[in-house]
């Protein structure tokens, strides 16, 4: 008896333990790709135009967390005025652009789509245009960039409900392709309007995307439409799972299609138009990191967006530094990651990913 209860239990316990080694690996992999982004940030930091020692970096915000002995005075103004606050908006807002990228790659099925799909970074960038050339002060900007993010995505789900519903994905495509185009042309609109020694340049810059003029207090006041919008994609997460094998096949498994996915896509607008408001367009992040997380953990939502985040986080980071630190003058942001991107996405055509596998 003993024999054959030892022989029933030795299969189960033989598949236990390969859960409990897979759970344990992902476990070391996370911890790993945390330090990494830990050492990233230090690196942040402490590099630049007026280098600091990883030690005083240390010690600067040791000061600042624990009331220790501060670091030497402008070494203090060039860590925590200048560069943590810069670092921080990279932090949230690469996590943020990638989260929503992969969202929207997994609703659309298509690994060659993005946040900008249905509009969100030209409704933001018209709304930031609008503001800058009505001279309107910066908080005011920020806040007519997210309106008009969000809006430009209500604007194209009015369009898609007015084409019709036969294929509501390739509608949703097509109107914001349509959307974006208009929204394209009132911003060059606006800049022929705009004060071409002021107005002009101020434009320009933040349509390339930049951290320079970001704040802490900027990266607080996006916190809570980011938080907002992640809300959803978490919780809602084993359902676009779902969402992601196509739309009979999420229908057939009980899957609300009609108001799962315009929340989802809604939640993922908020995250966009947040992160856009503060720091301008900067493209291809929500294009390109998502796909190499899914190339790394699977399809599986779980997993995926928190990898998402993680990789945006701390590619984000990296281009930031390379901004201000390759050139003699900082580099906008949108061009660097353009430079990175547009051959990935030339990589992906060459090898054949147009849809979703």
């Amino acid at each position: 008896m003993t024999q054959g209860t030892a022989t029933t239990d030795a299969p189960a316990a033989a598949q236990a333990v390969p859960g409990a080694g897979r759970r344990a690996s992902a476990a070391v992999r996370a911890c790993l790709a945390l330090c990494g982004l830990g050492a990233l940030v230090l690196v942040a930091l402490a590099a630049g135009k007026f280098p600091v020692p990883v030690a005083e970096v240390f010690a600067i915000l040791a000061s600042k967390l624990f009331g220790t002995a501060p670091g030497e005075a402008t070494a203090q103004v060039v860590v925590l005025q200048v560069r943590l606050p810069r670092v921080a908006a990279a932090l949230v807002v690469g996590a943020a652009l990638s989260s929503a990228g992969a969202t929207y790659q997994g609703l659309f099925r298509n690994p060659l789509v993005s946040p900008d799909i249905l509009g969100v970074s030209a409704g933001a960038g018209l709304g930031a245009v609008l503001g800058i050339t009505l001279a309107l002060p910066v908080l005011a900007i920020q806040g007519l960039a997210f309106a008009g993010g969000l809006g430009a995505v209500a604007i194209v789900y009015a369009v898609g409900a007015l084409v019709g519903r036969h294929d509501p994905v390739l509608t949703l495509v097509l109107a914001g392709v349509a959307v974006g185009a208009v929204l394209g042309s009132g911003i060059s609109l606006l800049k022929v309007l705009a004060d071409p020694y002021n107005q002009l340049p101020a434009i320009t810059y933040w349509l390339l995307g930049s951290l320079s003029s970001v704040t802490l207090s900027d990266v607080l006041a996006i916190l809570p439409a980011i938080g907002l919008g992640l809300l959803p994609l978490v919780l809602l997460r084993w359902r676009m799972n779902l969402m992601s094998l196509g739309e009979e096949e999420a229908r057939a498994l009980g899957i609300e299609t009609r108001w799962l996915r315009p929340l989802l896509v809604a939640a993922a607008t908020l995250v966009t138009a947040a992160a856009v408001s503060v720091t301008g367009v900067i493209g291809w992040i929500g294009l390109v990191v998502p796909h190499v997380a899914r190339g790394l953990v699977g399809p599986d939502f779980r997993r995926l967006l928190p990898a998402s985040a993680l990789l945006g986080a701390g590619y984000l980071v990296a281009v930031d530094l390379a901004a201000r630190t390759l050139a003699p003058i900082e580099v906008p942001l949108g061009i660097l990651t353009a430079l990175a991107g547009a051959p990935f996405f030339l990589w992906l055509l060459a090898a054949g990913k147009r849809g979703w596998s």
